[in-house]
């Protein structure tokens, strides 16, 4: 998609044009100090806060630090963030965690490639360069981030170094075309996934990152919220790419129809009888399950492009008429 941009653009120093967004839930301990620190960085940033339902004084903290504090009932991550982007107008927009864990000073890197239309999505990876591993002292979290970065890279065939990063950056159209369907934990997942299926210009920033200081608590569950990851995965995989799900699955089902019904084809080549019968029945039904779901993956990926080209349509005319400046 072409980009509009001017000369002045391309020199970015005060936010003017930025949006920082900052879904909060219990931060008290770290929110004054992301604000500040953003709005060092970029002084004349609109800066959000959106308090889902904490029981600390985040809200309070991040009013008196500068921010404009919102609050979110539904509680989640991903139905935060969709009502930012429902709520909020910019050229450009900043997601970033209010754990003090990304660096501040690292938004200009990932505007940069917004700036100067090289990119869409921008994502802070902590992946690269090592800092997640040696800062992040739960063993299961570092595990749990190389294994979706590798499920990401087999069924979407897009190399993301650090999937599950808080700290993005995108442009104003693709904020605006983003359906959030994810309620919690699951968002970075689903922007990502997004950002390849529908071909935005992604470029990745390694960033230094560091844990949480000490009261400060993750409210992420390793394995709770890492199976909802997992299921988004497995579940977005279904919807954007129909024909290699079921495929898979037809592949399955027919080794397993062919693992019952090739003895039994054998015997019968040598004896003329089907002594087994019903096993001959349940080969005969796994092959044709199998059919089955391979003309459901080719009916359902005809029908997955044709919903492509009326969102590429769609986007283009949304970009033409609301191009933000």
């Amino acid at each position: 998609m072409r980009s509009q941009f001017t000369e002045e653009d391309t020199t970015f120093n005060d936010g003017s044009n930025v949006a920082v967004l900052i879904p909060c839930y219990n931060e008290a301990s770290t929110i004054t100090k992301v604000v500040r620190d953003f709005k060092r960085e970029l002084p004349q940033a609109r800066i959000y806060v959106y308090d889902n339902n904490s029981n600390d004084d985040t809200a309070a903290l991040a009013l008196d630090a500068g921010a404009v504090v919102i609050r979110e009932p539904r509680q989640g991550k991903g139905n935060v963030v969709r009502q930012m982007l429902r709520d909020i107008e910019a050229k450009y927009y900043v997601l970033v965690d209010g754990d003090d864990t990304y660096p501040a000073e690292k938004v200009h890197e990932l505007l940069r490639p917004l700036e100067q239309g090289l990119a869409d999505h921008v994502v802070g990876d902590r992946l690269s360069n090592g800092t997640y591993v040696r800062e992040n002292k739960r063993a299961f979290h570092n595990a749990g981030n190389d294994l979706v970065c590798w499920l990401i890279n087999l069924l979407y065939g897009f190399k993301y170094a650090d999937v599950m990063s808080g700290y993005r950056a995108f442009n104003h159209t693709f904020a605006k075309t983003l359906p959030i369907l994810s309620p919690g934990f699951e968002l970075e997942t689903e922007l990502s996934i997004f950002a390849v299926d529908r071909r935005w210009r992604i470029s990745q920033i390694p960033i230094e990152y560091r844990d949480r200081p000490k009261g400060s608590v993750s409210k992420l569950n390793t394995f709770s919220d890492g199976m909802k990851v997992l299921k988004c995965i497995f579940s977005l995989f279904k919807d954007y790419k129909p024909l290699g799900f079921f495929s898979i699955m037809a592949a399955l089902f027919l080794l397993v129809g062919l693992a019952i019904g090739i003895p039994i084809v054998i015997e019968f080549s040598y004896t003329g009888l089907v002594e087994r019968l019903p096993s001959a029945l349940v080969a005969v039904a796994f092959c044709g399950l199998a059919a089955l779901l391979l003309v459901c993956g080719l009916i359902l990926d005809t029908v997955v492009k044709g919903n492509r080209r009326a969102w590429e349509l769609e986007a283009i005319k949304y970009f033409d008429n609301n191009s933000y400046s």
